[in-house]
């Protein structure tokens, strides 16, 4: 944008504007992540993001991690907040650090670095939340891909779960749990006997 004005600025005065830019927000970043890890559940997960590479003429894969608080569906207490994390890799000692002090329960996909921060721990301080859409998405890939009936009749299964969800959100706590025991508790035992049955399900699974 300054080179079509015809201003030419140093990159070292430019990397000092950002540098004080970080200094004064830090404060803010600070009080965003620790608001998010006061929260008694958080969900966490990560994405790849493409940054710059001095010197090769191309971007490397860094990763952006989330952690995101939102109680307002479910009446809950806390505001929402959304803290981004960076870091060069996806190894698992970065989310140990990230959520180094958090207690509560953690809503993730199944990526094996979350399993290892709650074992590592062993403290019992950490309960993982596995998601119903991370669950889903190996089956909806499967049913694009070949039209399984197989996969099309779990993804019917897990359906009922998002129809009953779709009923119960914004109620109180005490409900929600009342219904999901009553209703929702029988299709996943179901669905959890249909599955065992089901020889193709490893072909969804990576080795």
């Amino acid at each position: 944008m300054l080179k079509r004005e015809g201003i030419t600025i140093d990159r070292s005065t430019l990397s000092d504007w950002v540098g004080r830019a970080c200094w004064w927000l830090r404060p803010l970043y600070d009080l965003v992540v620790s608001t998010v890890m006061s929260s008694p559940k958080v969900f966490a997960d990560d994405t790849t993001l493409p940054v710059l590479d001095p010197g090769r003429g191309k971007t490397k894969t860094g990763r952006l991690w989330c952690y995101a608080v939102d109680d307002r569906p479910w009446m809950g207490p806390t505001h929402p907040a959304a803290a981004y994390i960076y870091s060069e890799d996806r190894k698992a000692t970065h989310p140990t650090a990230h959520l180094a002090n958090f207690r509560g329960v953690l809503q993730v996909d199944g990526y094996n670095g979350f399993g290892s921060l709650v074992t590592g721990r062993g403290d019992g301080s950490i309960q993982l939340a596995f998601c119903w859409a991370h669950a889903r998405r190996p089956f909806y890939e499967f049913y694009v891909s070949n039209k399984s009936p197989l996969a099309a009749e779990a993804l019917a299964r897990i359906g009922k779960l998002y129809e009953i969800e779709a009923e119960i959100r914004g109620h109180p706590a005490e409900h929600r749990h009342a219904v999901r025991q009553q209703r929702s508790r029988p299709v996943v035992e179901a669905l959890h006997a249909w599955l065992q049955q089901q020889s193709w399900l490893p072909t969804l699974m990576p080795p």
